[in-house]
């Protein structure tokens, strides 16, 4: 193991800015080695490996200030396509063609972030409601909407009050329905009897998880079809005087409610408003809720052959996947659906310390985002692909993760899963696999980069789109690494706070939640006048770099 570790060590000072390397500290830093040695090593049992090709980069810009923006890679015999995305701080969505020529742009009402395209050339998409209430951070925005082509209004569904709220991602299912991720709150005496140590709760109480089916009534309406709670499927081994006492080992289909880290240090109500003012604290934040946000599901996807759902939790860097074909009543217990399970988890991946099969050694997900099953007829078909955030290690928020040693890494994951939608493991260890059977990152780990948000998902071609979400750059990679088209989202609207003050470009001056590749002969796009916008539209000009 030793010798593994200064192997590593040595691949470590290879791909790491020598400046920034403290040599009074070398035990410190062949421990890093010893922390990134799976994620490095993978290429050690795997044959299917990518990694950037092209000249070796020290950019440790994550959010892509001050760099050249719009077209920068576009080599002969892609795929024929498009490119959509909704443009950070606006109401719109855009679609660039592969020359990146904005070709059709959707306009909304409020700021939006995660489009889905539907086959009659409308888009889902979430926007961020200007008054919803309580939720102050961890990905909340309140509505759901589709629009068509045109930019008509068809429907406008809220879901935000002082005890729930739709936030990060959604699915579309075949009939239409939706299926979301959405906050609970939970009170601090509610946490307590579910057995969570005092130390973990905040005064206000957590939030909790759950996922809701709407079926879209009429322009405002919606009918919840169908939901399932997380607090259904927790377990706890701290207190034994509670019903869901329990060893996390042996039912690795729950998730330990202890799950976490202490709530954050109090800070007073002066220092937060002096937060607020300087743009560094959410709406809604009190000195009290802190912490509310414990397991923050930020993905979701659906499995129509399997009827099953797949969720990312990047605070417990793991992925679940859950039987989709219960009752609600049958979600909220531990048999029924297809699987005989009910809502309990049928698979999860990426960190097995949580149900105390590994240590942290053996944990292969780091704050990832936007898991996704790879679709029938592509490459990897039935396979996951999640993009890993913060590999090797947690990261210092307090910079969101811009400054250090962490790197990006998009994995693919061959799940064992048979055709019934089982999954296959032995109950005395993690969950299969190993390793993942492809993952991709940058040669220097320092020019791919992007501690949040972000996604990537399979083409039909065999190569993956990729969204590096902090910088707003969007890149097609070979399963080899070869970069074969990159554009940075050059683009920034101007939506205000509800006061009417501006909202601040930095940092976060072109980060991007999604993007998607379009092919050329999705449904949406056939009959469709795709000739680029004249005039196009304004490009967001940065304000001066600082001396």
């Amino acid at each position: 193991m030793v010798d593994r570790i200064d192997y590593v060590y040595l691949k470590l000072l290879k791909y790491t800015d020598l400046r920034t390397i403290d040599y009074k500290n070398m035990d410190k830093i062949k421990l890093f080695a010893a922390c990134i040695l799976v994620p490095l090593l993978f290429s050690d049992c795997s044959p299917k490996k990518s990694t950037e090709t092209g000249p070796v980069k020290k950019d440790r810009n994550m959010f892509g200030h001050h760099i050249p923006r719009g077209l920068t890679i576009n080599t002969e015999g892609l795929s024929p396509g498009y490119v959509m995305f909704s443009v950070p701080n606006s109401a719109s969505t855009y679609l660039i063609n592969r020359k990146g020529e904005v070709v059709h742009k959707w306009k909304g009402n409020y700021g939006a972030f995660n489009p889905y395209l539907m086959d009659d050339g409308s888009i889902v998409q979430g926007v961020d409601d200007v008054d919803y209430p309580v939720f102050g951070f961890g990905g909340p925005y309140g509505r759901i909407q589709k629009v068509t082509w045109e930019s008509k209004m068809l429907w406008d569904f809220e879901y935000a009050d002082e005890e729930q709220i739709v936030h990060h991602d959604f699915a579309v299912l075949p009939n239409g329905n939706i299926l979301a991720i959405a906050y609970e709150t939970w009170s601090y005496e509610d946490a307590v009897a579910y057995g969570r140590k005092p130390e973990l709760i905040p005064k206000t109480g957590p939030w909790l998880e759950k996922i809701i089916e709407i079926e879209p009534q009429g322009q405002r309406g919606g009918k919840i079809v169908w939901e399932w709670h997380v607090s259904d499927h927790l377990v706890q081994d701290y207190d034994e005087s509670k019903a869901n006492f329990g060893n996390p080992t042996e039912l690795s289909e729950l998730i330990d409610f202890n799950l976490g880290e202490p709530i954050p240090p109090a800070i007073t109500p002066d220092s937060l408003e002096i937060l607020k003012a300087l743009g560094m604290a959410e709406r809604n934040q009190t000195p009290y809720n802190k912490g509310s946000d414990i397991f923050h599901f930020n993905a979701i996807n659906y499995n129509e052959n399997l009827d099953q759902i797949v969720i990312s939790s990047p605070y417990l860097n793991e992925i679940f996947i859950i039987d989709h074909s219960t009752s609600t009543k049958e979600a909220a217990n531990h048999r029924g659906g297809r699987s005989g399970k009910g809502g309990d988890f049928l698979y999860r991946w990426g960190n097995p310390e949580n149900y105390h099969q590994g240590d942290s050694l053996n944990r292969q997900l780091f704050g990832q985002h936007d898991v996704r099953w790879v679709k029938k007829g592509m490459p990897g078909a039935g396979n996951l692909t999640v993009f890993n955030n913060h590999a090797p290690s947690d990261i210092d928020w307090s910079t969101f993760g811009n400054l250090g040693n962490n790197y990006s890494m998009v994995l693919e994951i061959e799940t064992p899963v048979d055709e019934n939608g089982n999954y296959d493991r032995n109950k005395d260890q993690a969950f299969e696999p190993e390793k993942p059977s492809w993952f991709h990152m940058a040669a220097d780990t320092l020019s791919f980069y992007s501690s949040f948000i972000s996604g990537a998902h399979r083409m039909n071609n065999g190569n993956t789109f990729i969204n590096e979400g902090a910088r707003g750059r969007f890149l097609e990679v070979s399963p080899k690494g070869t970069i074969v088209w990159e554009y940075l989202v050059p683009y920034r609207g101007n939506i205000h706070k509800p006061n009417g003050d501006p909202i601040s470009p930095m940092f976060m001056t072109f980060s991007t939640f999604r993007s998607t590749f379009v092919p050329a002969d999705h449904p949406a796009l056939l009959g469709k006048d795709l000739e680029p916008l004249d005039p196009q539209p304004l490009e967001f000009v940065m304000p001066p770099s600082p001396e």
